[in-house]
């Protein structure tokens, strides 16, 4: 059994390293919630080896990152809390050594390569980096429906994992000298990599990040589909994990884009607020598809296509939002959220 250090061990590196996720979690029941500490703390311990480049040469890297491989597949014995916690989770609910592999393989991956040439080879690195963790969580929610999910679940990750990659362009530069956004979308737009390099914005690369978030927002609209596949207790945590993370979209338009001048994210009255409303909407419609096209900011085709028609441009007008001030509703949420705040 998993102790209740090893679990707080690992919530406090969740809370550290990924706070948005972190909401998330909060939301799961406690049966899910405790696993997912100690996967997410797993997937950071793996992503922090790969990130210290400064202090540790590449081969030191690949060393650190094959002994993990080795303790979490339980070939080799580890005293990390951490990995002790996940070596029993593996086993109890019968998560796959091959998503494991693949997930390492990505990290692996990303001590060499730091450019991609196609979307395709990006979804390739996507299936360890982002899809496995998505496999993973399907297994510990114990999902009965779990071959139905799975492939939704995959292209909610791959979205989360974009989102972010659209988000910290700058960030992975600077930090990392890595470009994820696709050559070949580069390319199509006109946009040089010394352009990137260099953080110079101009319509090219806005034209760029408009065709990279329109895919990202294709995957979550099929993501999404994939909720109510999961276990209802479940349901609600994964759906608002999709609209704070969808929620960047918001913010990088803001800019205009311009994530090369800057690194955009979600204030944290702005995550809240977003808790409060999907919450709302889904006390009064548990339908995960509804609730997400109601409150997030991806964009759904035949909504824009009945604006057009309508005379209206923009967002969907018809997404309607109850004050937080007005009925019975409200109160009782108001204890609910005071925890999230602290």
């Amino acid at each position: 059994m998993v102790k209740a250090e090893q679990i707080r061990q690992s919530k406090a590196i969740q809370r550290r390293t990924g706070k948005t996720f972190h909401l998330a979690t909060r939301v799961l029941p406690e049966r899910v919630r405790h696993a997912t500490y100690v996967l997410y703390a797993f997937f950071r311990m793996a992503d922090e080896v790969v990130d210290a480049a400064d202090t540790a040469s590449p081969a030191e890297q690949r060393r650190q990152l094959e002994e993990l491989r080795r303790q979490v597949l339980g070939h080799e014995k580890s005293d990390d809390p951490v990995l002790v916690a996940f070596v029993e989770l593996r086993e109890r609910y019968d998560i796959a050594e091959a998503d494991i592999d693949v997930f390492v393989d990505a990290m692996l991956a990303d001590i060499e390569k730091d450019r991609y040439e196609t979307y395709e080879e990006l979804e390739a690195y996507m299936d360890g980096s982002a899809a496995a963790v998505g496999r993973m969580m399907t297994q510990i929610m114990e999902t009965p429906e779990a071959e139905r999910a799975l492939p939704h679940a995959t292209a909610l990750g791959e979205a989360f994992q974009l989102s972010n990659f659209l988000r910290d362009v700058r960030e992975d530069v600077v930090e990392r000298d890595r470009i994820y956004l696709p050559r070949e979308t580069l390319d199509e737009h006109g946009v040089t990599e010394e352009q990137i390099l260099n953080f110079e914005f101009d319509g090219d690369f806005r034209a760029a990040m408009e065709a990279e978030l329109r895919r990202t927002e294709s995957l979550y609209r099929e993501g999404v589909e994939g909720i109510p596949h999961l276990p209802e207790d479940c349901q609600f945590a994964v759906l608002l994990a999709a609209v704070l993370y969808a929620d960047h979209h918001r913010e990088i338009r803001k800019l205009d884009c311009d994530v090369l001048s800057t690194t955009p994210s979600l204030s944290t009255s702005r995550k809240l607020l977003l808790l409060v409303k999907t919450r709302l909407y889904w006390a009064v419609e548990r339908d995960p598809v509804a609730v997400f096209r109601q409150v997030s900011v991806v964009p759904y085709p035949e909504e824009d296509e009945a604006a057009t028609e309508s005379g209206h441009s923009g967002p969907s007008t018809n997404r309607t939002w109850w004050p937080l001030s007005s009925g019975c509703l409200g109160r009782r949420l108001s204890g609910w959220i005071r925890g999230f705040t602290e």
